[in-house]
C-alpha cells in the first residue's frame, strides 16, 4: 500500500494525491501536523532516505530557520527527536511503499509508482508517437 505523508496547506501534496486519484491507485493518506510520525516512524522513513536527513527536511522552511539548529552537526537521535516534534519542517509530500520512497511533488519522478504494466505500455505509446 501506498503511503502519503502530507500538511494540509500543502500546494504538491494536493497535487500528488491528486495523481494518484487520476491513475486509480490507491493510498492511505496521513496528515503529520495533527498526527506527526513517532521518533521509529521517522527512523523508517530515513532509512530508505538516500540524502538522509538532508532530503527529508526543507531547509527553505521558516520553521527550520527559527529552529536554529544545524542538521549537520548534532547527532542524528537529537535529529530524529526534533522532526518528530516538529513535523512542519519536513518536505511534503512523502511518499512510500514497500520498496520505493519519494519526497516532494515530481510528476516524472512520481511515476515510479505506476505498475510496470502500466509504465511499460505507456513508454511504449511514446516511443511510437515518436516514431510517427
Amino acid at each position: 500500500m501506498i503511503e502519503i505523508y502530507t500538511a494540509p496547506s500543502c500546494t504538491s501534496c494536493k497535487k500528488a494525491k491528486s495523481w494518484f486519484a487520476k491513475h486509480n491507485i490507491a493510498f492511505e493518506e496521513r496528515n503529520i501536523i495533527s498526527d506527526p510520525l513517532s521518533t521509529e516512524e521517522v527512523k523508517r522513513v530515513l532509512m530508505r532516505c538516500d540524502d538522509g536527513i538532508e532530503g527529508l527536511i526543507s531547509s527553505r522552511n521558516r520553521f527550520v530557520k527559527t529552529l536554529g539548529v544545524n542538521f549537520e552537526e548534532i547527532p542524528l537521535s537529537q535529529a530524529i527527536k526534533i522532526i518528530s516534534e516538529n513535523p512542519q519542517i519536513l518536505r511534503r509530500p512523502i511518499i512510500m511503499d514497500e520498496k520505493r520512497l519519494h519526497v516532494g511533488y515530481n510528476e516524472e519522478e512520481i511515476r515510479t509508482f505506476l505498475p510496470r504494466t502500466v509504465r511499460i505500455l505507456e513508454n511504449a505509446g511514446v516511443r511510437m508517437q515518436s516514431v510517427i
